[in-house]
């Protein structure tokens, strides 16, 4: 493996990493109330531009990394629309 697909690995598996942390604080406390709805659709936007990209360019590093990325994002996303729905957000009921 070559410097730079070294460095590309690394820099996918920290941005794809990052979603993480909040989708865990999303799913404990069933709300992403903090979250701006404006920013997460546009960086949705924004990752699926990379992964169009990157079929443009057929690079699956690109692909792999920003579809985690996207999939992690819109479960994001559903807590934040879900909140926003009605139900007032707060804790998720107890399985």
């Amino acid at each position: 493996m070559d410097l730079v697909t070294v460095i590309g690995t690394v820099a996918a598996f920290c941005t794809t990493a990052s979603y993480a942390p909040q989708l865990k604080k999303c799913w404990v406390t069933g709300s992403a109330g903090d979250l701006s709805l404006r920013m997460l659709l546009f960086l949705a936007t924004g990752v699926s531009l990379w992964i169009a990209y990157g079929v443009l360019k057929s690079d699956m590093l690109i692909i792999a990394a920003n579809g985690l990325s996207l999939a992690l994002l819109v479960a994001i996303l559903y807590f934040k629309l879900h909140e926003r729905g009605g139900d007032g957000g707060g804790k998720r009921p107890a399985s």
